[in-house]
């Protein structure tokens, strides 16, 4: 049976690549030190500017993704831009950038001014709480740099209350926690469409 859903879970992403499964987080009170500290993550404005291990592992992924990501995105200075600050945005949270590529796609095509039905904005399909959580009046969900960096600090804040686990992770930031569809989604699209070296998450 597990053999068959896997299957049917690959034709579907097969045959409906760029289907949306956006979701929406569920507010949950914030301990004030928790608040501070995500405000704080939310609030630095350090460079985008991001950091590879060398510069031909930079050429190489920058052009890896992008030959990927060109009929999403036509526009190549706004896919270099795009790329640039996932990169920079999911490894200041800790996060594999492949994997959030493949969020991204998941839950809003790449889609900049993608809205759900239940209100979550952007790439990364972020609900608007999160701005009065942890943001500011000046905080726009639709600007890019902005939103990767709400959801890719609010995905690093479900991975730390659950202790690491990727799969329930992905279900909180996707309000649909102990499913398994979304997690399996994701994980589906990031190895078919966004793989570049090891990935881990736990098995389900």
């Amino acid at each position: 049976m597990r053999l068959i859903a896997s299957l049917a879970l690959s034709l579907a992403v097969a045959l409906f690549p760029t289907t949306v499964q956006a979701g929406a987080q569920q507010y949950e009170p914030l301990a004030a030190s928790v608040q501070a500290a995500l405000h704080a993550a939310i609030a630095d404005r350090a460079s985008p500017e991001p950091q590879f291990p060398s510069i031909q592992e930079k050429v190489d992924w920058l052009s890896g993704m992008s030959s990927r990501l060109t009929r999403r995105m036509p526009d190549r200075e706004a896919r270099l831009d795009f790329l640039k600050t996932v990169y920079y945005e999911a490894k200041r949270a800790g996060l594999d950038p492949q994997m959030v590529l493949g969020l991204i796609q998941v839950e809003s095509g790449f889609k900049k001014y993608a809205i759900s039905i239940a209100g979550a904005r952007g790439y990364m399909q972020v609900m608007p709480f999160w701005v009065r959580l942890i943001g500011s009046k000046e905080s726009n969900l639709f600007h890019m740099r902005t939103n990767l960096r709400f959801g890719c600090t609010i995905l690093r804040h479900y991975l730390d209350i659950e202790n690491g686990d990727l799969y329930r992770a992905l279900g909180r930031y996707n309000g649909s926690l102990g499913k398994p569809e979304y997690p399996n989604m994701v994980r589906a699209v990031w190895e078919r469409e966004w793989g570049w070296g090891p990935r881990v998450i736990g098995p389900r």
